[in-house]
């Protein structure tokens, strides 16, 4: 039986992802930190002739991606879709933050994204067919000072992608980045930012579905973030970090 693994599936856009997939008759193994969640998650959207399965992995330790792949493996659950969406963030001036959360945020948002990848990818080539999604966002595409960590990060998550659809496409295997901008969900709270607003996670999901559809390399959710990201390309990167740190600074200076 083939399933789509959702990681950060408890809340947010891997929430949203879940219930459009679930909507569409897709069979899911949910997995994030919090085993409650997931469950009531589950709940929700559990229905005859549909399989969902709960999998608690803390992806912020390097034995985490690891042990979530064992236990699909020793479930015999094929994936045929790869969502990577469990993410952190943080904000603020670099050396005043916590470097364990640092640590962290490349942990979960590129290392794990890697191992889970990698650990998917063998039964997908047997198989000649499958798709991986990786959760990107507008930050891919230039550098943004005050979330330097972050954004690096998700710049990795882009290239890995586009560097992995051209590989894959040919076996029938598809590689999809998703760059969503702000969006109205927990994130910017648990990063210790406040005040940001955006697109709703279910739209974000349904951008996501319709590009999977299309088969296209990168989805930028939104209009004004599509103008975004297009006319960064033509800026020197050195202005681009310039004018965005302008923009970043006086917003956390304005929080305070």
């Amino acid at each position: 039986m083939d399933y789509a693994l959702v990681t950060g599936a408890s809340r947010g856009i891997g929430a949203a992802l879940a219930v459009a997939l679930a909507a569409e008759g897709r069979n899911l193994i949910l997995s994030a930190r919090s085993g409650d969640d997931l469950e009531r998650l589950r709940a929700r959207l559990l229905r005859p002739g549909l399989a969902i399965e709960c999998v608690t992995a803390d992806l912020s330790q390097p034995a985490g991606p690891g042990e979530l792949l064992d236990e699909v493996g020793a479930r015999g659950w094929d994936v045929d879709l790869l969502v990577n969406n469990a993410g952190l963030g943080s904000g603020g001036d670099f050396g005043g933050l916590r470097l364990e959360r640092e640590l962290e945020e490349v942990q979960v948002n590129a290392a794990a994204a890697v191992a889970l990848t990698h650990g998917v990818l063998a039964g997908m080539r047997r198989r000649r067919q499958g798709a991986i999604v990786q959760v990107a966002s507008t930050a891919a595409f230039l550098p943004v000072p005050y979330m330097a960590t972050y954004a690096a990060t998700k710049a990795f998550l882009l290239h890995f992608s586009l560097g992995l659809w051209a590989e894959l496409r040919a076996e029938g295997i598809h590689v999809m980045a998703l760059c969503p901008g702000p969006t109205e969900t927990n994130f910017f709270a648990a990063a210790g930012i406040r005040g940001r607003r955006g697109q709703s996670a279910e739209q974000v999901a349904a951008l996501a579905l319709r590009g999977l559809k299309a088969r296209r390399p990168i989805v930028v959710c939104g209009a004004g973030n599509r103008a975004m990201t297009a006319a960064v390309r033509w800026l020197p990167r050195a202005a681009a970090a310039r004018t965005v740190g302008w923009v970043m600074r006086n917003w956390h200076e304005g929080r305070r």
